[in-house]
């Protein structure tokens, strides 16, 4: 299991770096069309006929942001409580609100722009706690019913001396 969750963990944030490369050449076929004369209007949009180079970045983009890492979320939460690693659902439950927030920044930009700003930055934060989650897990210690003193959890042992 712990394998299976640091794996769900570190695909999470591959797909995040996917996004970035498909919105990127998105934009650089945008900036081509442009370039070579071609106007980016409402009717361009709507009609799902640019045809330019780049336009199957939107796609993947969409698809993958809306669709896939949001699914690889929420598994990796289900997966979270059933792994034996410590602060593996803290993680998880992090990296599954961010997503969240993702989404709905992304589905909310049309309406007001100014959240691409967010939207972008929360990316880095869904790469970097789901990075996290999945480098905790590979090095965290397992949990168990031995561990449950808070004596225990700073590392002390029973014949430590109190101060």
């Amino acid at each position: 299991m712990r394998k299976l969750y640091t794996g769900l963990a570190w695909t999470v944030a591959g797909a995040v770096v996917v996004q970035a490369a498909a919105i990127a050449f998105a934009f650089g076929g945008m900036l081509n069309l442009v370039s070579e004369g071609g106007v980016v209007d409402k009717a361009l949009l709507e009609s799902f006929q640019a045809g330019g180079v780049g336009e199957l970045g939107f796609m993947i983009h969409a698809v993958v942001g809306a669709g896939l890492i949001p699914l690889l979320a929420l598994t990796l939460l289900v997966v979270s409580f059933f792994v034996r690693v410590r602060g593996a659902r803290l993680w998880a439950a992090i990296v599954f609100g961010l997503v969240a927030l993702q989404v709905t920044l992304g589905f909310s930009i049309t309406d007001m722009p100014y959240l691409g700003l967010i939207h972008g930055a929360n990316a880095l934060a869904v790469v970097a706690t789901a990075s996290i989650a999945a480098l905790r897990s590979r090095r965290g210690r397992v949990a168990d019913a031995t561990d449950a003193s808070p004596a225990r959890a700073e590392g002390a042992s029973p014949d430590a001396v109190a101060a």
